[in-house]
Protein backbone atom coordinates (compact mmCIF):
# COMPACT_ATOMS: atom_id res chain seq x y z
CA UNK A 1 0.00 0.00 0.00
CA UNK A 2 1.15 3.80 -0.55
CA UNK A 3 0.04 7.21 -0.61
CA UNK A 4 0.43 9.13 -3.27
CA UNK A 5 0.69 13.11 -2.05
CA UNK A 6 -0.50 15.67 -4.58
CA UNK A 7 -0.06 19.45 -3.85
CA UNK A 8 -2.42 21.35 -5.85
CA UNK A 9 -2.22 25.14 -5.83
CA UNK A 10 -5.57 26.82 -7.14
CA UNK A 11 -5.97 30.61 -7.79
CA UNK A 12 -7.49 32.25 -5.21
CA UNK A 13 -10.16 33.26 -6.77
CA UNK A 14 -11.02 29.38 -8.21
CA UNK A 15 -11.11 27.91 -5.00
CA UNK A 16 -14.90 27.25 -4.83
CA UNK A 17 -15.07 26.31 -8.20
CA UNK A 18 -11.89 24.16 -8.14
CA UNK A 19 -14.41 22.07 -5.54
CA UNK A 20 -17.20 21.55 -7.79
CA UNK A 21 -14.75 21.18 -10.60
CA UNK A 22 -12.91 18.20 -8.45
CA UNK A 23 -16.24 16.54 -7.56
CA UNK A 24 -17.40 15.86 -11.10
CA UNK A 25 -13.77 14.60 -11.97
CA UNK A 26 -13.06 12.66 -9.01
CA UNK A 27 -15.33 9.21 -10.16
CA UNK A 28 -12.35 8.86 -12.88
CA UNK A 29 -10.48 8.37 -10.04
CA UNK A 30 -12.18 6.36 -7.80
CA UNK A 31 -12.22 3.66 -10.76
CA UNK A 32 -8.96 3.17 -11.29
CA UNK A 33 -7.22 -0.52 -10.72
CA UNK A 34 -5.38 -0.27 -7.41
CA UNK A 35 -7.61 2.65 -6.40
CA UNK A 36 -8.35 2.54 -2.41
CA UNK A 37 -9.59 6.12 -1.27
CA UNK A 38 -8.57 9.49 -1.63
CA UNK A 39 -9.30 12.40 0.53
CA UNK A 40 -9.05 16.70 -0.74
CA UNK A 41 -7.86 18.40 1.89
CA UNK A 42 -7.78 22.54 1.63
CA UNK A 43 -4.96 24.13 3.87
CA UNK A 44 -5.67 25.91 6.41
CA UNK A 45 -2.60 28.58 6.24
CA UNK A 46 -3.07 28.60 2.83
CA UNK A 47 -6.51 27.94 1.65
CA UNK A 48 -5.93 28.18 -1.77
CA UNK A 49 -3.48 25.03 -1.47
CA UNK A 50 -5.15 22.17 -1.46
CA UNK A 51 -3.76 18.38 -0.95
CA UNK A 52 -5.16 15.30 -2.57
CA UNK A 53 -3.77 12.05 -1.20
CA UNK A 54 -5.06 8.82 -3.08
CA UNK A 55 -4.23 5.35 -1.21
CA UNK A 56 -3.00 3.22 -4.02
CA UNK A 57 -2.56 -0.62 -3.63
CA UNK A 58 0.83 -0.53 -5.30
CA UNK A 59 3.16 2.47 -6.53
CA UNK A 60 2.90 0.59 -9.76
CA UNK A 61 -1.28 1.12 -10.13
CA UNK A 62 -0.80 4.59 -9.92
CA UNK A 63 2.51 4.89 -11.95
CA UNK A 64 2.25 4.23 -14.67
CA UNK A 65 -0.88 2.75 -14.43
CA UNK A 66 -3.55 5.32 -13.36
CA UNK A 67 -1.29 8.01 -14.75
CA UNK A 68 -0.79 6.75 -18.20
CA UNK A 69 -4.84 6.59 -18.46
CA UNK A 70 -6.89 8.40 -20.74
CA UNK A 71 -9.01 8.47 -17.47
CA UNK A 72 -6.26 10.53 -16.00
CA UNK A 73 -5.98 12.80 -18.90
CA UNK A 74 -9.26 13.69 -18.62
CA UNK A 75 -9.34 14.20 -15.28
CA UNK A 76 -6.29 16.52 -15.56
CA UNK A 77 -8.25 18.38 -18.37
CA UNK A 78 -10.91 18.95 -15.85
CA UNK A 79 -8.90 20.73 -12.91
CA UNK A 80 -5.77 22.58 -15.13
CA UNK A 81 -7.39 25.60 -15.49
CA UNK A 82 -7.78 25.91 -11.94
CA UNK A 83 -4.15 25.84 -11.35
CA UNK A 84 -2.02 28.50 -10.50
CA UNK A 85 1.52 26.93 -10.99
CA UNK A 86 2.10 22.91 -11.89
CA UNK A 87 1.15 20.59 -9.04
CA UNK A 88 3.84 18.02 -7.27
CA UNK A 89 3.14 14.85 -6.49
CA UNK A 90 5.08 12.68 -4.27
CA UNK A 91 4.27 9.03 -2.64
CA UNK A 92 5.26 7.54 0.72
CA UNK A 93 5.44 4.16 1.91
CA UNK A 94 1.92 3.22 3.96
CA UNK A 95 2.57 0.50 5.81
CA UNK A 96 3.01 2.39 8.86
CA UNK A 97 0.13 4.83 8.54
CA UNK A 98 -1.86 1.58 8.10
CA UNK A 99 -0.91 -0.05 10.94
CA UNK A 100 -1.43 2.82 13.06
CA UNK A 101 2.74 2.39 13.71
CA UNK A 102 3.96 6.17 14.31
CA UNK A 103 7.62 7.52 15.51
CA UNK A 104 7.47 8.99 19.12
Amino acid sequence: MIYEIAQLPVHGEKVETFRRAFAEVAPLLSRAQGYCGHVLAQGIETPELFHLIVRWRSLEDHTPGFEASEDHRVFMMGLQEYFSEEPKVYHIEGAALATGEYLV
